[in-house]
């Protein structure tokens, strides 16, 4: 076994990595940016070494100064993890020819799979089925587009050296493909450097199915089961599981062997996905095969009870698989789901800025939670938004579905817009739990999964209310607030006047909204209870506040829940839900109101990559002005009337805060 190892990665993979090596007497050497400079993974590595600037371009990706510092460090193998050099034919090539031993497959293995087209080919030709598309090596606009005209629409333009859901667009009809293509070809390069397209086939509504295979240096191949990953927005994977729901043994077994003869077929070692596409009647299709460990690789191993990152590291070292086909079984079932800094309501926008308050579910044997980030990081504009993710394990799809639902419960995240709440909605609709997933669920469904309970709502504002009043007592008056005789007035620190009712009111902005909250206190001195108003109803509750512990009893109704509070906004977090309100000045007059901004506002950090509009010129509604890039997606700042550009106050290439105006844009009379 390898001595020492280096990961050319960073974050949650780093970390993953990092713990299997300590288990095995292994030491590691992490690697770093800028940006990255007090980042978790560099804390846990034995030896850490600094590659370069924040944009994986000066870091991550400099082979030369990562083989540098494997050298310098005497590592003795690079783990590349996933994404950036993880299926880098010419990276593996240097490791091998430094003498550094590459944990992945051959170079010739991530050269046959690295470009999409040829990966089909040699499917075909080894006998797995693939859809059909076209794989040519002519890139013409006109090529391309006459190839989806005779497959027919709807079609997927993928980009041939893509992953991960870049360079891809849904194209349903001859008069979106151009602009289509434009986008995909653009992203391609910004994303891999190759805007080679590929054209298919697009199925409506199929599972995305992937086979975990891995194969050793001595001609051995199995195959550890399946993982639905269907459940997906911007094509790329929200929530994971094993094994896939509904699969029956035979189909089981075909995909396995069909995905094993994949590997086998251009000499692979190592770990490996290989991707299919299943369609309603059990028909399967080779999408692509992924050279590396996948993010969702967790769901694997809790099924197997196997370290998928030790037999990396063993089939590296030149040893044979760890258990054979025979020895390999399906126990109970698992789903991870990725918790990313992103806003579902806005496009699941990717979302930056300060980890104010990070609290995780506790974990045990049956739930598991892989992270690169800790209190207090920061998340940026530079590298993936994924926070964590959250793996959980039951002795059937139903219990493994309850112990997430209560897992996501326990997150309590703050500083950044996240999607916990979407995860929360999503492991509990009916579609889901019934096992009917797809890669168009989350748009079949969109509507029950951004539905909003407004009885729950109105129950949250009483308890925001009660919250606002009971934390003014104690920072009025704080000693006051602490007497312990139950019977002195002057304990409650709040509004009290002899013979007339204790009355408070407040300005809040919830969802969007601003609100006038009341409440009256009718409770006595040993239990504070208050009649608030809301907007809908009227209700008493029963409160207390000890330290950031809201006690609640709203008609009958017991609950406690956690307080964050800072400068900006106030959160209640409950087992069923968390949610967020600002509150305005006690005496602020109502009659003081922000101007509204008539300009394009950059939604996050990010790059200007393309202005396609310039000063004076007249637009129509929905046509797209500038287009910005950040967190490895692009964002189409878009016409929302028909108008006339104004000043445009950025350049290509330019570099802008989120919350910067962009342009002025003036409506059509």
């Amino acid at each position: 076994m390898f001595k020492k190892i280096l990961i050319a990665n960073r974050g949650e993979i780093a970390c993953r990595v990092i713990r299997t090596a300590k288990t095995l007497g292994v030491a590691t050497v992490a690697v770093y940016s800028d940006a990255d400079a007090n980042a978790l993974h560099v804390s846990m590595a034995d030896e850490a070494v600094h590659v370069g600037g924040s944009a994986p371009a000066d870091s991550y990706l400099r082979q030369e100064r990562i083989l540098q510092a494997a050298k310098l460090t005497g590592a003795e193998a690079i783990h590349p993890g996933y994404g950036f050099l993880s299926e880098n034919a010419a990276f593996a090539d240097l490791c091998t020819k430094a003498g550094i031993a590459f944990i992945g497959p051959p170079v010739t293995a991530i050269e046959a799979m690295g470009s999409k087209s040829a990966a089909k080919h040699i499917m075909a030709s080894a006998g797995v089925p693939i859809l059909s598309g076209y794989h040519g090596a002519d890139q013409t606009p006109k090529v391309l587009k006459d190839a989806a005209d005779a497959i027919g629409y709807p079609v997927l333009l993928k980009a041939a050296a893509g992953g991960g859901g870049k360079g891809m667009r849904q194209i349903h009809s001859a008069e979106a493909f151009d602009e289509g293509l434009a986008a995909a070809k653009r992203e391609a390069q910004s994303s891999f450097g190759d805007e080679v397209m590929l054209v298919e086939k697009y199925l409506l509504d199929p599972r995305h199915v992937e086979v975990q295979v891995f194969c050793d240096k001595h001609g051995n191949g199995v195959y550890l089961f399946e993982r639905d990953c269907s459940v997906q927005r911007r094509h790329q994977k929200i929530i994971e599981e094993a094994p896939a729901p509904g699969m029956s043994p035979t189909l089981r077994e075909a995909m396995g062997k069909a995905a094993v003869k994949a590997a086998l077929a251009i000499d692979y070692v190592g770990a490996g996905t290989v991707e299919f596409l299943l369609s309603a009647d059990d028909t399967f299709f080779f999408m692509e095969m992924n050279t590396r460990l996948q993010v969702e690789h967790p769901v694997t191993e809790m099924i197997t009870g196997q370290d998928l990152v030790e037999w990396q590291l063993c089939v590296a070292d030149g040893q044979t698989l760890p258990l054979t086909q025979a020895e390999l079984q399906i126990q109970g079932h698992s789903f991870e789901a990725r918790i990313y800094a992103e806003d579902p309501e806005n496009d699941f926008l990717p979302a930056a800025g300060t980890l104010k308050l990070l609290q995780t579910p506790t974990a045990s044997s049956h739930v598991r939670v892989d992270s690169g980030v800790s209190e207090g990081d920061e998340v940026g504009v530079f590298y993936d938004p994924m926070i964590a993710k959250l793996i959980v394990w039951g002795q059937d799809r139903e219990m493994a579905l309850q112990r997430l639902t209560k897992a996501l419960a326990g997150y309590r995240v703050r500083g950044v817009t996240t999607n916990i709440e979407f995860l929360k909605s999503l492991s509990t609709n009916k579609a889901f739990v019934e096992g009917q997933v797809h890669t168009g669920f989350i748009e079949q469904h969109r509507e029950a999964l951004f539905e909003r309970d407004n009885h729950r709502a109105e129950q949250f504002l009483a308890m925001a209310m009660c919250y606002l009043v009971l934390a003014q007592t104690t920072k009025i008056n704080p000693r006051e607030s602490a007497r312990t005789d139950p019977a002195s007035p002057w304990r409650k620190g709040d509004n009290w006047r002899l013979n007339a009712p204790c009355e408070h009111s407040r300005t809040i902005v919830f969802q969007g909204e601003e609100l006038h909250l009341s409440a009256e206190e009718i409770g006595n001195q040993q239990q504070r209870r208050f009649k608030v108003k809301t907007p809908e109803i009227t209700v008493e509750v029963d409160a207390e506040l000890i330290r950031d512990q809201l006690k609640v009893t709203i008609e009958g109704y017991q609950q406690t829940a956690s307080v964050f509070q800072t400068e900006e906004k106030v959160s209640i977090f409950t087992d069923r839900a968390s949610f967020d309100f600002e509150t305005k000045p006690l005496f602020a007059s109502e009659d003081l109101i922000d101007d509204m901004d008539t300009g394009f506002i950059a939604p996050m950090n990010g790059t200007i990559i393309e202005i396609l509009a310039s000063p004076g010129q007249s637009v129509a509604s929905g046509a797209t002005l500038i287009i910005m890039e950040a967190m490895k997606m692009e964002h189409a700042m878009q016409a929302p009337v028909d108008g006339i550009v104004g000043e445009i106050f950025y350049n290509v290439g330019d570099l802008v805060e989120g919350g910067t105006t962009l342009l002025d844009f003036e409506a059509s009379e």
